[in-house]
């Protein structure tokens, strides 16, 4: 049976079935319905919530929890993130497994609560220190929320890497109806043989660590980070592909936007344009491969793609088709959100 749910909240409760125990965030615009929600129902399966002192307080609890084997999780709006940007970094060097959620709103700086996808860069080209990434999801409706936070853990702990899911203010604030799915047994899953669950009774003490003064040995854990994140675009890369095998034009799209730019599409297909739509799910890893292909097709003339940013994602559709054909932008910022018509606007101007 589907319930009619707000985005925050169905995150949050398909984050608490998919086994979070451990919330550690702080307050801000448009995220709050996520740890309000939080506050509450992690109490009624035995977790743990703790609203922190500040963003940075709230990211180093993930590390502490994550290291001692708990499911954690934070969420936050693009301030916040920035200021958990370091602990993302230390969490990745240390390859612990957690769940972070991004709910943008427009920027730089303070910016507004409305809408954005302005974070694109710093979600997926990794807006720490160092080398490394986050697997990151850019879902497109509430029950794709629910789909992808569910698993997220299985998959955080698989890969010992942290999964990133980028949203924006209408995606957490829509409401919709989803269907949610069963409680995972947390009593099954895999002992981590990594975690410090302080039990090893005199044997060798565990030790989570991000600190590696030798080159050399630096090097080496960095060379294992990048083999991983082969792995992950090898298995996990997702995408999804709407009537681009006659397409002249592919729209390119994700998140609410792909919804809008999809509708866009419909409605030039009842005028007769051959029009489809490439969406990445997975932000990183990109799937360079289907836009490689799609882009290869005889029928295939111009990409535009379209964002809430002033061009972002645009980067990586560029070097992903290798501008073997011409890639267009059409995009808002500033919390602007455009509708499926200014899109049909702008590719009957622009393109045909």
């Amino acid at each position: 049976m589907k319930e009619l749910m707000k985005g925050n909240e169905a995150i949050a409760e398909a984050a608490v079935r998919g086994g979070c125990r451990a919330f550690f965030g702080y307050p801000i615009t448009p995220q709050n319905e996520i740890p309000e929600y939080m506050s509450w129902r992690l109490f009624e399966v035995g977790g743990t919530y703790v609203q922190a002192e500040s963003e940075v307080a709230a990211i180093n609890m993930v590390y502490g929890a994550a290291g001692a084997g708990a499911r954690a999780m934070t969420s936050s709006s693009s301030p916040g993130i920035s200021l958990k940007q370091e602990g993302i970094s230390y969490i990745c060097g240390a390859r612990l497994p957690c769940v972070i959620v991004n709910m943008v709103r427009g920027g730089p700086g303070l910016g507004g609560i409305q809408p954005a996808q302005s974070d694109y860069f710093q979600a997926t080209k990794g807006g720490g220190h160092g080398d490394y990434h986050l697997l990151v999801y850019g879902p497109s409706s509430v029950q794709e929320c629910v789909d992808i936070m569910y698993n997220a853990f299985d998959v955080s702990d698989k890969y010992r890497v942290p999964v990133m899911i980028l949203g924006d203010g209408m995606l957490g604030q829509i409401m919709e109806p989803v269907e949610l799915p069963e409680f995972k047994d947390l009593s099954k899953l895999p002992r981590k043989p990594w975690a410090t669950y302080g039990d090893n009774k005199g044997k060798d003490r565990q030790i989570v660590n991000s600190l590696l003064i030798e080159p050399d040995v630096l090097e080496a854990h960095c060379h294992l980070l990048e083999d991983t994140y082969k792995e992950i675009a090898k298995n996990e890369t997702a995408f999804e592909n709407y009537l681009c095998d006659d397409a002249e034009v592919v729209i390119t799209a994700y998140g609410t936007v792909a919804r809008i730019a999809k509708s866009a599409v419909n409605i030039l297909r009842e005028q007769g344009k051959k029009v489809g739509l490439l969406r990445p799910i997975t932000l990183y890893p990109f799937p360079n491969d289907e836009f490689a292909r799609v882009a290869k097709q005889d029928c295939v003339k111009t990409f535009v793609c379209t964002e809430l940013s002033l061009g972002q994602m645009i980067e990586d559709v560029k070097l992903a088709t290798g501008m073997i054909k011409p890639v267009k932008f059409f995009g808002r910022t500033g919390g602007n959100v455009m509708s499926p018509e200014d899109i049909v606007e702008y590719v009957n101007k622009e393109v045909y």
